[in-house]
């Protein structure tokens, strides 16, 4: 089989799987079918495998076990949400859909896969297949189980309309932000709407604690780095004439740096400290801490822009000025392993700019070529550097 031939029938595969994926969303930690899936693939391309179970990573191994070790990884778990993509192959399981592309990733790993079994690169490659990105942490599983030791670098992709298809965007350092989620959890004295001063009002410092907190990121945050405090969620209330003795609010915080960070959760709990004092009333917060800045390591950005330039060339490799404030729990890899995440351009020519985790997200299937080439491309090129040094 010529080599024209041979992509052909690897990119028509990697549509076929797509596609299966697709049809199958399956949430965080419980993606056994979507699992099942791979295992099928990789059993078909000959490339031993491992796998623990529900919950747990697969992990393909490529290579003889000499010479450097490196990692490629892909995202499993879908998200809570319906499909409105009207697509033959939409989702068939109500309140869950590939919303983030999880789909295209495995796809094009499972590409990229295929392409290293054909031409074995100098080394050795374990392909990760990961759980739980989305909620959970799922990175974390891996890195626990022991399916990373002896990995020189790692190295992973994410697709994104932000960039037209046939693009490469490889960022120097910091790539998306620290998120951490907080509760606040009000409680006051209820009463009738007409007689607000025999009462304690738990909408009003709910509103009061809403404005209070912009100030946040423009009085708290240093502002040469990216911040952002955002309210998703306020609950409060049982009629129009009865004054809430109960409120939640819930938000996020994204942060691109740690001792911004600090301060923002500082002031907030501050500001909570106070609005309890002011009204005295219970205010609590709670404060979970969510996934840790990605960044980018130096040596291993360099080797994905490489095979950047060589899958889709110098001029249609990009690097965005700013990190995403959204988070990715690839980042957890890149705090033990040096490596590298880029993202794949996937908005069609005939596309509309649609963000990630919308009901109407698609990718343009023309990116599945183009991510498993860069896949394996990274690997190469990343092996052959690391079997320089080995000599």
């Amino acid at each position: 089989m010529n080599e024209a031939t041979s992509r052909d029938a690897v990119y028509s595969k990697m549509v076929e799987l797509r596609r299966r994926f697709h049809r199958f969303p399956e949430l965080a930690f419980h993606e056994l079918r979507t699992a099942a899936t791979i295992i099928e693939e990789l059993q078909r391309l000959e490339i031993p495998y491992s796998y623990e179970g529900e919950g747990s990573a697969v992990v393909g191994r490529l290579g003889d076990g000499l010479g450097p070790t490196i990692a490629l990884r892909a995202d499993m778990d879908a998200l809570p949400a319906e499909e409105n993509t009207g697509l033959p192959f939409a989702s068939e399981i109500p309140g869950r859909m590939h919303a983030c592309g999880h789909d295209a990733h495995m796809s094009m790993l499972l590409g990229a896969a295929a392409l290293l079994k054909a031409e074995p690169p100098p080394g050795n490659v374990r392909l990760v297949f990961q759980p739980a990105e989305e909620d959970g942490g799922g990175a974390r599983v891996v890195l626990r189980s022991g399916a990373l030791e002896e990995v020189a670098a790692i190295f992973g992709a994410h697709v994104t309309h932000h960039h037209p298809t046939g693009e490469i965007m490889v960022k120097r350092g910091t790539v998306t932000a620290q998120s951490d989620n907080f509760t606040v959890r009000v409680r006051g004295a209820g009463g009738h709407g007409a007689r607000p001063h025999e009462t304690t009002d738990a909408v009003v410092i709910v509103g009061m604690l809403i404005t209070a907190l912009q100030t946040l990121v423009s009085r708290r945050a240093n502002p040469v780095h990216p911040t952002v405090v955002t309210i998703g969620r306020v609950e409060a209330g049982t009629a129009h004439n009865v004054i809430a003795e109960h409120a939640v609010m819930e938000g996020t915080i994204r942060t691109t740096d740690r001792e911004v960070r600090d301060h923002v959760i500082t002031g907030l709990r501050r500001m909570v400290d106070a609005m309890s004092a002011l009204h005295d009333a219970e205010v609590k917060l709670e404060v979970a801490e969510g996934y840790p800045p990605l960044v980018n390591h130096p040596r291993e950005t360099e080797i994905a822009r490489r095979a950047a330039n060589r899958v889709v060339g110098a001029e249609r490799v990009s690097e965005d000025a700013h990190p995403s404030m959204g988070s990715e729990d690839f980042a957890y890899y890149l705090e033990r392993i040096p490596g590298a995440y880029v993202r794949i351009g996937a908005r069609g020519p005939m596309q509309s700019m649609v963000p990630l985790h919308s009901p109407e997200f698609t990718i343009d299937e023309a990116a599945l070529g183009i991510g498993a080439r860069w896949f394996a491309c990274v690997a190469r090129e990343a092996l052959a550097e690391l079997q320089g040094e080995v000599r």
